[in-house]
């Protein structure tokens, strides 16, 4: 009898930076990452909430250039000043392994100014847990989680398809592809050089988009 082949050990777990990443939520990740092929590396601001890494999205200085696969954020970007936004796509590309990708789901200015222009900015444009979301909260914050005192959900910058693509490639992606989500958001998916053929990253189905 043939002598059974020694099985190869299994791949290790590859990093993926989640920013902003709150308590670790299951649903503030995208599908993608979930299962025993990643390995989640929390940062956020918040020590009370135990990240991994105490940091802003602007200070990834505690993370080696190369040291992930990929970085994911939500909610998060429309959160920082508009200054600020190229300082992290630069600290995302430098920290991303050259086959990395960076993902992010933020709102799409365009389409919540369409429903802004037929004078529906404070009509419920969907529904989530926490309550209504109008094309107000989206704009500038929801407002009944800053009425409550989180005034850190304001926010103070934004979006389209178009200036997120032109600071990605500026920062040094070369490859921006944009999905549109059904519920006023772009799902922004960025690799610094051509991805290789296989599943893509749009085969998951994004997170549901809450009030951020």
């Amino acid at each position: 009898m043939a002598d059974t082949p020694p099985l190869a050990p299994p791949p290790p777990p590859r990093n993926v930076l989640h920013l902003g990443a709150g308590a670790g939520e299951p649903h503030r990740l995208h599908g993608m990452f979930h299962g025993p092929g990643w390995r989640v590396v929390r940062v956020d601001a918040d020590a009370a909430l135990k990240p991994h890494i105490v940091a802003p999205p602007t200070d990834l200085t505690q993370v080696v250039s190369g040291a992930v696969q990929a970085v994911w954020t939500m909610n998060t970007l429309e959160h920082l000043w508009a200054h600020e936004v190229p300082a992290v796509f630069r600290e995302c590309a430098r920290v991303l392994s050259e086959d990395g990708v960076f993902m992010a789901l933020v709102p799409d200015l365009q389409r919540i100014a369409a429903l802004i222009a037929k004078d529906l900015l404070d009509e419920a444009a969907y529904a989530t847990p926490a309550g209504p979301i109008a094309p107000l909260d989206m704009m500038f914050g929801f407002r009944d989680g800053m009425a409550r005192g989180r005034l850190a959900l304001a926010h103070h910058t934004g979006f389209t398809a178009k200036t997120i693509t032109q600071m990605l490639t500026a920062a040094g992606f070369g490859h921006v592809k944009i999905n549109r989500g059904n519920l006023f958001e772009l799902l922004v998916i960025a690799h610094k050089r051509a991805p290789l053929p296989g599943p893509s990253e749009t085969s998951y189905k994004p997170p549901d988009l809450l009030p951020g």
